[in-house]
C-alpha cells in the first residue's frame, strides 16, 4: 500500500473518486487532507457512570450526551469528547486512511491518538475521532479549527465500509 502525495489526492478528487463537502484545495498538503472540527461533539454524562465493554459496545447511547457547539468551549485537563469532522468524506473502495492529529495542537497537550484512526475503504460520511486534553490548562475550542489530517493509502484489492456509521451525516441520510 502506497500513500497519496497531493498531486495524486487532487487527481482523485477532480476524478471524482474522492469527495470531501465542503472542501478547499488550500487543505491538500503533501501527502495528507487538513480536516476541520464540527460544530457537535459528545460528552460523557457522569464520571460515575458503568459502561460495559463488549461487543455490544457502540461508541455511543447511555453515557453521552450530544452538544451543538456555536462557538468556543473548553476542554478541559484530562477530558475526553467525541467530536466529528465538519467536512463529509467518501472514498473509494480502492482507498482507505489514517486520521492523525496536526504536529501544531501537540505542544498544548491537545491528542487525538485516543482513538482508532484507520479509516475504511468506501467510508461515507462525517468521521468521528476521540479528542483529550492531556495538558494541565483548559483549551479553548472553536468549531472550523483544522485539528487533524487524513493521510491516504491504496489498498490491494477492493473493499467497502458497511458499519453501522456507514452513511452518517451524509448528505439525504
Amino acid at each position: 500500500m502506497s500513500i497519496l502525495t497531493k498531486e495524486e489526492i487532487l487527481k482523485e478528487i477532480e476524478a471524482g473518486t474522492i469527495e470531501i463537502v465542503p472542501f478547499d484545495k488550500k487543505q491538500v498538503g503533501p501527502a495528507s487532507i487538513d480536516l476541520h472540527l464540527g460544530d457537535r461533539i459528545w460528552t460523557f454524562k457522569g464520571i460515575n457512570t458503568t459502561i460495559p465493554v463488549d461487543d455490544r459496545a457502540s461508541g455511543a447511547g447511555e453515557a453521552l450526551e450530544r452538544k451543538n457547539i456555536t462557538g468556543e468551549w473548553l476542554l478541559l485537563p484530562h477530558e475526553t469528547v467525541i467530536a466529528i469532522t465538519r467536512e463529509e468524506i467518501k472514498l473509494p473502495p480502492t482507498l482507505c486512511g489514517w486520521l492523525e492529529g496536526r504536529g501544531r495542537f501537540v505542544h498544548l497537550g491537545l491528542s487525538l491518538h485516543t482513538t482508532p484512526g484507520f479509516i475504511q475503504p468506501g467510508v461515507n460520511g462525517h468521521i468521528f475521532f476521540a479528542i483529550t486534553n492531556l495538558g494541565h490548562a483548559a483549551l479553548k475550542i472553536h468549531p472550523g479549527t483544522s485539528v487533524c489530517q487524513l493521510i491516504l493509502q491504496r489498498t490491494v484489492g477492493k473493499a467497502r465500509y458497511k458499519g453501522m456509521f456507514q452513511h452518517f451525516g451524509t448528505r439525504g441520510a
